[in-house]
């Protein structure tokens, strides 16, 4: 009798333990396969269409996502990163010593170049003679090798890190610039310079590579006697370039983490040298 008791127990906790453990356990921890809900990306323009392209591949990955993506330069990236507004901010450039209380995740990189309209017959300029553009001490194109026409100076708005990044190297002050126009993204910069030959502007390098290979009347000048390439932002010789990076407001779990995993992935490099930018791994 006690052995058929003792049968009997071992047969109930054996099915009670293949209900509670049939399925295997990786199968029920694999929590990317049940990732779900919406990230909102804010911030620099030229990491948006990066991040946005990235975007759409992890939604064909993980369908029970959504990923929104909205420019505004990389200030705003920061601050709504800081005010809970947006998921993550996009920054292209370092986080400054300023901003350490946020977490920041490089994805590529980028350099700034020189652009103007392919028309132009200017062909290479001295960094001094672009700050006595860009201060308004030189503004016919004659001056420099040009035709007689007025140069029309385009600059960045406040807030963008390009704009920052630009007056670093090149030691001006914003108050010192004489622009014409003032533009906020690179597709604006790339747009009126295309759209004027006698404009001077700055941009992602990337962006601008981009825009060539698409057929928009622009090139891009030398800095620093260095060709304004991708190639030479990879190899470490062109003097004007920045890491493109996404910004958390602390160390990044669930959702977020499995998106900036996926973004410095070799899964998205293919996206990176599309948009000609530099690859994280290379």
């Amino acid at each position: 009798m006690k052995q058929t008791l003792a049968t009997i127990s071992l047969g109930l906790v054996t099915c009670l333990w293949l209900q509670s453990c049939g399925k295997p356990p990786q199968a029920a921890t694999n929590s990317t396969d049940t990732l779900q809900g919406k990230l909102v990306l804010t911030g620099s323009s030229t990491v948006a269409p990066l991040a946005s392209e990235i975007g759409k591949r992890f939604e064909a990955e993980h369908p029970e996502v959504r990923v929104d993506v909205q420019t505004g330069g990389s200030s705003r990236g920061i601050a709504d990163t800081r005010q809970g507004v947006a998921d993550i901010g996009m920054v292209s450039r370092n986080l400054k010593q300023e901003e350490q209380d946020l977490q920041g995740f490089a994805i590529a990189r980028d350099g700034i170049g020189v652009i103007l309209h392919q028309d132009n017959p200017v062909e290479s300029l001295k960094d001094e003679q672009i700050v006595a553009i860009y201060q308004g001490k030189i503004d016919n194109w004659q001056e420099v090798g040009g035709k007689d026409a007025p140069i029309t100076v385009v600059n960045k708005a406040e807030g963008r890190s390009t704009l920052e990044l630009f007056l670093k190297y090149f030691q001006l002050k914003n108050r010192e610039i004489q622009a014409a126009v003032v533009i906020g993204d690179n597709e604006q910069g790339i747009k009126t310079v295309a759209g004027n030959p006698n404009a001077i502007g700055y941009v992602s390098i990337g962006t601008a590579e981009y825009s060539t290979n698409q057929g928009v009347p622009i090139k891009l000048l030398p800095v620093g006697g260095v060709a304004a390439t991708t190639e030479n932002v990879l190899n470490g010789t062109f003097p004007l370039s920045r890491s493109l990076t996404l910004v958390t407001k602390t160390q990044p779990a669930g959702l977020d983490q499995q998106f900036i995993k996926f973004a410095r992935s070799p899964l998205v490099q293919d996206i990176v040298q599309e948009q000609n930018f530099v690859p994280l791994s290379e």
